[in-house]
Parts: C-alpha cells; structure tokens; sequence
C-alpha cells in the first residue's frame, strides 16, 4: 500500500514542480537542466531526484497537471444551457487561466511546437474524444437555431488563440498596448466577437 506523502513531501513536491515550470517556460526543455532546477527550488539535486526520477517525470508531472485544469472548463460546457453564455463562459475561463498561469501557457506552447512528443497520446485520446462530443453539442444547438452555423472544431481552436495568446506573447501584447491591461479590453473585445459570430440574426 503506498504511503500519503508527508506535509514536508508535499511542500518538496510542490516547490520543485514550481521551479520546474519556472525554468522549462523560460528555457523550454532541452534547454533546462535539473541543475537549474535545484537552484531556482533551493534544494540538493540528489533530494529532486528523491521526489522526481529525471527531468522528465518532473516535466511530464507539469504538463499532466496543466492539461487537467485545462479540461475542466470544457466539461462545464451545459448541453442543456444557453449556448451563447455557454461558449462566453468558456471563453472568459480561458482568458483569466491566461491571466494567472501565463507560465503554464508557454510550457504547452513549447511542447506542441516540439511535436507534442510527451502528451500526444493524451491529444489524440482524451482531448480527440472529448472535442468530438462536445462537437456534437454545437452541431445540436445550430440544428435547433440557437446558434447560426460554424465549423465546432474551428470554434474552438479560435477561442484558444484569442485567449492564448494574451499568456504566450504577453511580451508583444504589453509592448503595443503600453500601460493599458491587456486583459480588460481582451475580454471585452472576445465576448463581442462570439457574440457577433454566434448569435442567430
């Protein structure tokens, strides 16, 4: 029977996945070392290796933890809701994950650039399968006229580059906009496109 980790553990395990996801967002991970990682966690790197086998497992426990909080939201989506709140809901939801884990943002962003070798078989499984569904949802709301006609998948992808983005290129964002909160005018500007883009004439 395995043991619940201790308070101490779980304080360890939490501070070396947070110094995980601060060096792999900024150096992506062929560049990151668990040298560098011990550093930024103010740990031995023997004791990292006492929680996580490699570089990987601390990687991979990062991308597992991201791609789980990021499902949540799409499970929300109420087949039996309004499907315009519905998307606005998820869309918002989106945004402010961009707005508070930029840095897990760009851990994703560099392994889809990288071939998604570590979690493409949660891309073709459970994300395949559970956009399908929800894909069945959309096509229900625009067979009984709540929506007018889009194409699901594309639906989505446009969501998640709108609401990516702000987290991904914040560099570029803030340089352009100045002192202005990206975030208070994205979200402004986003509900009125899926309003506009979905709403039945």
């Amino acid at each position: 029977m395995e043991k619940t980790p201790s308070r101490i553990q779980k304080k360890n395990q939490a501070t070396i996945l947070a110094a995980g996801l601060e060096v792999f967002s900024q150096y992506g991970f062929r560049g990151s070392t668990l040298d560098q990682i011990a550093e930024t966690a103010g740990l031995s790197k023997p004791n990292i290796l006492y929680y996580f086998a490699s570089k990987d497992a601390i990687y991979v426990a990062l991308l597992s933890r991201l791609l789980a909080d990021w499902m949540k939201p799409v499970y929300e989506i109420n087949p039996a809701g309004d499907p315009v709140a519905e998307i606005l809901t998820y869309a918002k939801q989106k945004l402010e994950m961009s707005r508070l884990y930029p840095a897990e943002s760009r851990l994703f962003a560099n392994e889809i650039i990288q071939g998604a070798p570590r979690i493409m078989d949660v891309l073709s499984g459970e994300l395949h399968d559970t956009m399908q569904s929800l894909a069945k949802v959309i096509e229900g709301w625009i067979a009984k006229g709540d929506i007018r006609p889009v194409h699901p998948h594309h639906l989505f992808f446009s969501i998640w580059s709108m609401t990516q983005h702000y987290a991904d290129f914040d560099k570029q964002v803030r340089a352009v906009l100045g002192d202005e909160d990206p975030f208070v005018g994205a979200e402004a500007h986003i509900e009125d496109m899926i309003r506009r883009l979905l709403t039945p004439d």
